[in-house]
């Protein structure tokens, strides 16, 4: 049954927001890691790209009028 809102993609949306943060600075992280020699630099990266994701999310889904 569809919505009649037109909400049916929000849950993929709000979903890749989250996957897509995460797998684009955690992978800069990582590679960060790899370059520089350190080790704080893929979890940084992790925590920062769901953060974002996270803020995407509530930016796009927060208010509504």
């Amino acid at each position: 049954m569809s919505d009649p809102k037109g909400n049916d993609g929000d849950g993929i949306t709000a979903l890749s927001y989250i996957l897509s943060g995460v797998l684009l600075y955690g992978g800069l992280g990582w590679l960060a890691d790899r370059w520089l020699g350190t080790g704080f630099l893929l979890p940084a990266g992790l925590i920062l790209g769901l953060a974002l994701g996270v803020y995407l999310i509530i930016r796009r889904f927060g208010a509504r009028p």
